[in-house]
C-alpha cells in the first residue's frame, strides 16, 4: 500500500481582531481569499495525498466557493469549541486512513499563515517522517525571561513557532485520543504530543514571510509579499 501525507487546514476560527464581519481567513487578498493560498500550496506538495479543510458550520457557502478551484480534492470538516476539538475532529475523520496504513504523516496548518510556501511544507514533512515531529519556527532574538527579582535573561534558543506543524500519524491520533479523555487542552499541536507521545519534535528553520493574518495591517503586509 502506497502511504501518503494528509494536511489539515484550520479555518474554524472567528478571527476577530482583524475587525471584519466575515471570518478572516476569507476575505480578499491578491484576487483569492485568504484560505485559498494556503490550500494551494499544500496541493502543489507532492507527498500530500489528502487534503482536509476545518470550517465553521456558518461558513460553508463561503468554503464551497473556495474549494470550487481545487476539483472537488479538499475534504470539509466542521470545527469544535476549540483549536484541539477542530484538530480531533479532523484526526477522527483520518482515522481510517490512519490506522489502515494509508496516512502516515499529518501537517497541520493555521489558514490564517497564507503565505506558507511548498518548500517549506515540503521541509516539514520530511522531517516527520525522518523524526516523527517537526515544527517551522525563527529565531526569537527578543524573547526574554524575567525572574523573581525581575532581573531580564535573554532565552536561549527560543524560537518562534509557525505552522505548519507535521507528526506520525498513528502517535498524533492516540495523543489526541488521550487527551481527551483525560481532559487536557494545550496550546498547539505540539504542545499536546509533547504530554502525551514520546515521539521527538525538531526544528525546522521557518520564513519570515510565513505571517499571520491577526490585525489589518497583516493583510497589507501579505499583499505586498504577494505582489513581489
Amino acid at each position: 500500500m502506497e502511504k501518503t501525507a494528509a494536511a489539515v487546514v484550520l479555518a474554524s476560527g472567528a478571527g476577530t481582531r482583524v475587525g471584519a464581519k466575515v471570518n478572516k481567513v476569507y476575505l480578499p487578498l491578491a484576487g483569492r481569499r485568504v484560505v485559498a493560498w494556503s490550500l494551494d500550496a499544500f496541493a502543489r506538495v507532492p507527498g500530500i495525498g489528502v487534503l482536509v479543510l476545518v470550517i465553521r458550520p456558518q461558513d460553508t457557502e463561503l468554503a464551497q466557493e473556495v474549494l470550487a478551484g481545487f476539483d472537488g480534492r479538499v475534504e470539509v470538516v466542521h470545527g469544535g469549541d476549540t483549536r484541539q476539538a477542530s484538530e480531533l475532529n479532523a484526526l477522527r475523520h483520518l482515522a481510517p486512513r490512519i490506522t489502515g496504513g494509508r496516512v502516515d504523516a499529518v501537517l497541520l496548518h493555521d489558514a490564517a499563515r497564507p503565505l506558507v510556501h511548498p518548500e517549506l511544507v515540503g521541509a516539514v514533512l520530511a522531517r516527520t517522517r525522518e523524526d516523527g515531529g517537526a515544527v517551522p519556527g525563527l529565531a526569537a532574538d527578543d524573547v526574554v525571561e524575567v525572574d523573581a527579582g525581575h532581573l531580564v535573561a535573554q532565552v536561549p534558543g527560543a524560537i518562534r513557532v509557525q505552522t505548519p506543524q507535521g507528526f506520525r500519524a498513528g502517535p498524533l491520533l492516540e495523543a489526541y485520543e488521550q487527551a481527551e479523555r483525560e481532559g487536557f487542552v494545550g496550546t498547539d499541536t505540539s504542545s499536546c504530543m509533547e504530554r502525551f507521545s514520546s515521539l521527538p519534535i525538531r526544528w525546522v528553520p521557518g520564513a519570515p514571510e510565513n505571517l499571520k493574518i491577526t490585525y489589518p495591517h497583516d493583510l497589507v503586509v501579505a499583499e505586498r509579499l504577494l505582489a513581489r
